[in-house]
């Protein structure tokens, strides 16, 4: 009876917060930062992306959000409202959306980099919520970035 109860309010949780989680790779800040500064991201805007990916997702590259009318998908939350679709090549970023939750996150920073040239960091409403305007993560102390 325990377990059958367990069960069910997991299930329940998983519901409710209407997110699906993957076999996620979980990045620590450094290795955001790493590897968003390998990919050729400038150095000055890194505290702002290491920021948005905390917002967004958490640093979980799998990560899965279901709105009313479309999800949001990886490390960087792309939506399929505009820039992928779901099961097919598709949107503004011209990607699966099933793409965007590898490990692989190549083609998560090129859909990435087409938001940011369209709409600059506010392309994503958590960037906006948690760092516009506020103190941004401190990387300073993250090892080998200025190698990249």
């Amino acid at each position: 009876m325990v377990l059958k109860s367990s069960i069910y309010i997991a299930i329940v949780l998983l519901v409710l917060t209407k997110t699906e989680w993957i076999q996620a790779k979980e990045y620590t800040r450094c290795e955001v930062a790493k590897t968003l500064a390998k990919n050729s991201f400038p150095r000055s805007f890194l505290p702002n992306w290491v920021c948005l990916v905390e917002a967004e997702s958490g640093r979980s590259s799998n990560k899965i959000t279901e709105y009313s009318n479309y999800k949001s998908y990886g490390l960087f939350q792309i939506n399929s409202k505009e820039y992928c679709k779901a099961g097919k090549k598709g949107g503004l970023c011209g990607m699966k959306c099933e793409d965007f939750i590898k490990d692989d996150i190549k083609n998560d920073i090129e859909c990435a980099k087409t938001i940011y040239a369209r709409k600059g960091f506010d392309g994503w409403p958590g960037w906006q919520r948690k760092c516009k305007g506020k103190p941004l993560p401190d990387i300073t102390k993250c090892k080998k970035i200025a190698k990249f």
